[in-house]
């Protein structure tokens, strides 16, 4: 049975929070740090201790609460080794392949250059979740500023190998203007349609969307779908490769209103 306890919450403007607590040990892991007072106000709700930091990767967005938790907490900071020099106080450098112990729980790292080209991702096998930061999104994925397109589209194509039952926790919460996207690039995908329709709801009841299954992002999300028929012909792509309909997509999105 899990000992894990979730917590999932708005930092900053749209932000994702997101704190786990072992309950058997009692450590708390936080992912990325945001907004040091949030996280600090969830924390102090649950009555949690913070022990440990995953940092995905160097944006400020991602690492401005670091100093003042491991001030508060004396909590140890892990984030990509070749970003080690931009992330406040780190104190263990990790990368792709490397395996970590929290709480005796194994969590797997995996390389996801292209938003920043040394962004990484952590995954956790034995709880079936996957933080993604801001390579994969719900419905989307994020913007390529320091990598390339192919490694954007290898990053992101990782993750369709995950069990389709994996919870995805993303960086931010942009789903319902990644729907919107979505959808005028495969308006026929019934899935589709049925998603934004349910994130419409939620987010009209200010509720969020995340997370997410891999399942569900196989179905709906286009930079997983670079197969299809649709979305090829939408594009007038047929017969390109799937990498270059991915960068495609993904410029479409950069200046999608």
């Amino acid at each position: 049975m899990s000992h894990l306890v979730f917590r999932v919450f708005l930092c900053r403007a749209d932000n994702y929070g997101v704190l786990i607590n072992d309950t058997a040990t009692g450590k708390t892991v936080s992912i990325d740090a945001p907004d040091a007072s949030v996280i600090m106000a969830e924390l102090d709700k649950s009555g949690w201790s913070l022990t440990h930091i995953l940092t995905t990767h160097h944006h400020s967005d991602h690492v401005e609460g670091n100093i003042a938790l491991k001030k508060r907490f004396a909590c140890t900071i892990m984030g990509p080794k070749s970003e080690a020099d931009l992330i406040p106080a780190i104190d263990q450098q990790v990368g792709g392949g490397d395996l970590l112990s929290w709480a005796g729980h194994t969590i797997g790292v995996m390389d996801c250059p292209g938003h920043t080209k040394g962004h990484i991702a952590y995954h956790m096998p034995s709880e079936a979740v996957v933080f993604a930061g801001d390579t994969l999104f719900s419905l989307g994925c994020g913007r390529v500023f320091e990598g390339t397109m192919d490694e954007m589209y290898r990053s992101v194509s990782q993750f369709k190998k995950l069990p389709k039952e994996t919870r995805l926790y993303c960086g931010h919460e942009y789903t319902l203007s990644n729907a919107r996207f979505a959808l005028s690039v495969e308006p026929g995908n019934v899935n589709l349609q049925e998603r934004a329709a349910e994130v419409n709801e939620r987010r009209a009841r200010h509720q969020l969307t995340c997370p997410s299954t891999i399942g569900a992002e196989l179905a709906a999300n286009p930079f997983l779908r670079t197969d299809s028929p649709e979305i090829r012909t939408v594009l007038e792509m047929n017969g390109e490769t799937d990498a270059k309909v991915f960068a495609e997509l993904r410029r479409r999105k950069d200046v999608f209103k």
